[in-house]
């Protein structure tokens, strides 16, 4: 059996107030044109399909559309679980009526105690269980079980599931979660605070394959069946170096056999730049992929006028400027010293932006005479 796992797509986020749906939209098309190349038995989401519980109308209207191609098109079940920006009720709505057209969203604990079966020929029955994102709190209602944090919950969870494995069957789990010791992204929303959402990566050995979702670098976490296939897309500067795309597992009669990543790649990467700002404006004139989204750092050590104007003339979609050369972003002993500089210093600087000359003798004179005037007062 071969399926893709992909967590994270983050449908309708916004980055810097620009919104990424329509980046979101070619990467779904990506995928779905692989899935026609490559026939795969099924497609799990685990968890963050939205990036948030009240999604905007667009972001519906494309998984929707993402739905319908894969599920009715090309006859490809989908297995979806919510995670922590999901609203649980609101994806599940509809779900038991949504099965028979190949889509299965499990939002509940109910719905995870009974695995969605498909069969193969080289692995027989495998049995998908997919446990929704909850807090400890929830878990603890749900289940009268006197659980503090989320590696707790995992495991009243997990015990849950493996009453009911049929060991006939392989079994292939869905989780939402951060398992302790994973290489985490400045864009993932924590889960609580002071580390108690971490969770053990040994609840879950039992499983054939496990399909994480949260955080967004693909990785493996104790063993190579226990896996997170990464984000969607880059949603932050610092993912800028990872390799986007979704995870293909196959599965063999004796269970997990493989797990290849598979590239897909936005119109607009994320980027940071670093240099002066004529070699960065000299750079884009010629850059073939000048409407990344970028992270500029100037390391200009003087006042520059409108920098960002013209920066976007070159590069259009610049979301954040640093400076650290005036003293944004450095350490306090270099700020100090960069503000030694004199006032008069400082307005050359000044003018030399703005007038793109030099200040004349008349106007040093001048100058000087103002700057004496004003330390007296």
């Amino acid at each position: 059996m071969k399926f893709i796992h992909t967590s994270d797509w983050h449908l309708g986020r916004q980055f810097h107030n620009v919104s990424l749906l329509e980046d979101q939209s070619a990467v779904l098309d990506q995928l779905i044109e692989y899935i026609a190349q490559h026939p795969v038995d099924a497609v799990v989401v685990a968890g963050d399909i939205f990036d948030r519980s009240v999604p905007p109308t667009a972001a519906v209207e494309l998984l929707d559309q993402t739905v319908t191609r894969v599920c009715g098109e090309l006859n490809t079940p989908m297995i979806l679980i919510p995670g922590n920006h999901d609203g649980a009720q609101r994806l599940g709505f509809g779900a038991s009526q949504m099965k028979q057209a190949g889509l299965h969203i499990i939002s509940n604990f109910k719905q995870m105690l009974t695995p969605v079966v498909l069969e193969s020929e080289q692995a027989g029955q495998v049995a998908f269980y997919g446990m929704p994102y909850s807090d400890p709190e929830q878990v603890r209602f749900a289940f009268d079980a006197d659980v503090k944090d989320h590696d707790q919950s995992h495991q009243v969870l997990v015990e849950e599931i493996k009453a009911r494995l049929q060991h006939a069957q392989k079994n292939v789990l869905l989780s939402h979660c951060f398992v302790d010791g994973g290489e985490s992204s400045d864009s993932e929303r924590p889960l609580s605070i002071g580390g108690s959402d971490r969770v053990s990566a040994g609840h879950f050995r039992c499983f054939d394959y496990v399909a994480l979702g949260h955080l967004h670098q693909p990785q493996q976490r104790s063993e190579a069946h226990i896996r997170y296939s990464g984000s969607l897309m880059k949603y932050s500067f610092s993912e800028q170096d990872q390799k986007k795309g979704v995870t293909l597992v196959t599965l063999d009669e004796n269970g997990f056999a493989n797990a290849e990543h598979i590239a897909l790649k936005a119109p607009r990467e994320m980027r940071v730049l670093e240099g002066e700002l004529e070699d960065i404006i000299a750079r884009g004139k010629t850059d073939p992929n000048a409407d990344d989204y970028l992270l500029v750092r100037l390391l200009d050590k003087h006042a520059i006028l409108n920098p960002m104007d013209k920066l976007r003339a070159v590069y259009p979609n610049v979301l954040h400027l640093e400076k650290p050369g005036m003293l944004i972003g450095v350490e306090q002993q270099m700020a100090q010293a960069k503000l030694a500089r004199s006032e008069a210093d400082m307005f050359r600087d000044f003018f030399r932006e703005a007038q793109e000359s030099e200040l004349s003798s008349a106007q040093e004179k001048a100058l000087s005479a103002i700057v004496k005037d004003l330390l007296k007062q």
